[in-house]
């Protein structure tokens, strides 16, 4: 729908300008008059050049959403009315998409919609886990209990997520840099050697030809070889996206020698994370286990929560079915077992999430500590290697010449 700028005065004679997303002119003035406004203009906002180009588009953050909910929170409990407090948070939003999405959500309740079923329109933004927890604070009265711990929440996951990425930038950076290396090598560097070499005459040291050859290759067929690469990639896509491919890849990713202990240990602290914070807010434990699955990201955790969920729903407790799993430590599911006995299982639960945060900040600094003289061996192993094979040639003309 269109949206348009609208200015107008109010009943204390104040004048206010606006934005109103709606299907006409004719739509806009009538909102307005029911608000108790009496319209001095109404006219179609200009598009912007970013609505043409979607690369120009600015993105929403997590961070963005974060800060929403914080200030949220903190204008609620200071007893401001909902409207006015997105009124207020789509002006000092800086992010113009979010502050269109905001204003939006503003019209909505203006309009008689609940704050959770505005929130639905923008999945992409507010997921199933917010917008569950939303509905849990507007119909138990706490939302701004319910907006501080969503903003806690999403900082530690925001946290979790930068460790996790953190850890594998530097292999991934290693990695790129030694393709690069040897690209430049085998494609300007080795070709001067070879014309150097054909000038002195005589048979070429093996790893020196290998390498030359290799060189040779790389030049004719640069371009086979790219495609190759981008034909693996979309195809490993495409596979990922099957229901087949999607449980091999991450059943692999899980029993990765390094990497697998790491993500078992994220798997666990958001899992452990995000249901206590339902828990807390009074969502049920069925309906929290659904939304924690879908959140998980790896479909073996998804299936062994669902698995779980089932179980429950049987009448067994949630420690037994989570034991079967063997993705979850015995420690884990003990404290869990404990946390249910005593109903006090969100506390247990949230208690599980700091350890285990810590515990990933632990296997994150020993991975990183592991990586780093691997992938230096690594790089310097292959470059050094392309360096002396170059070389041998003088190596031997010099020995030569000296004897």
């Amino acid at each position: 729908m269109p949206v348009f700028i609208w200015e107008a005065v109010t009943k204390k004679d104040e004048i206010k300008k606006g934005e109103m997303e709606a299907a006409d002119e004719v739509t806009v003035r009538g909102l307005l008059r029911r608000q108790g406004f009496k319209t001095i203009e109404v006219r179609k906002k200009p598009k912007d050049l970013a609505e043409y180009l979607p690369f120009l588009k600015e993105r929403i953050k997590e961070k963005n959403v974060v800060v929403f909910c914080r200030v949220f929170s903190t204008m609620i409990n200071a007893g401001l009315p909902l409207i006015q407090c997105l009124d207020l948070l789509a002006q000092q939003e800086q992010n113009k998409a979010f502050s269109k999405i905001i204003r939006s959500i503003k019209e909505d309740i203006e309009g008689g919609t609940s704050l959770t079923n505005a929130l639905k329109k923008y999945p992409k933004i507010f997921d199933e886990l917010f917008v569950n927890l939303i509905a849990a604070g507007e119909a138990g009265g706490i939302l701004d209990v319910i907006l501080e711990r969503l903003s806690n929440y999403m900082e530690k996951a925001m946290k979790l997520k930068a460790k996790v990425k953190g850890a594998m930038t530097y292999p991934a950076a290693v990695l790129v840099i030694s393709i690069s290396v040897v690209s430049i090598l085998l494609l300007k560097v080795i070709p001067v050697f070879k014309k150097m070499f054909e000038g002195m005459g005589g048979q070429l040291p093996a790893p020196t030809a290998a390498l030359i050859f290799m060189s040779e290759f790389t030049q004719k067929y640069f371009l086979f070889i790219v495609a190759i690469f981008v034909v693996i990639f979309i195809a490993f896509k495409r596979f990922y996206k099957t229901e087949k491919g999607r449980w091999t890849v991450d059943s692999l990713i899980l029993k990765a020698p390094i990497f697998g202990e790491l993500l078992k240990k994220v798997a666990v602290a958001k899992f452990s994370r995000t249901l206590s914070t339902m828990m807390s807010s009074g969502v049920p434990i069925l309906e929290g286990l659904t939304i924690v699955s879908k959140t998980s990201g790896n479909v073996v955790v998804e299936d062994a929560l669902l698995k779980t969920r089932q179980s429950i729903s049987e009448g067994q407790s949630i420690a037994e079915p989570l034991d079967k799993t063997g993705i979850f430590p015995p420690m884990v599911v003990q404290m869990i077992s404990v946390g249910e006995a005593t109903g006090a299982l969100d506390s247990m639960l949230s208690k599980i999430a700091s350890f285990y945060d810590d515990e990933v900040d632990s296997a994150v600094d020993a991975m990183t500590a592991l990586l780093e003289p691997v992938m230096m061996v690594f790089l310097g192993g292959i470059v050094g290697g392309m360096i002396i094979a170059m070389y041998l040639p003088i190596f031997k003309l010099a020995s030569v010449v000296s004897g």
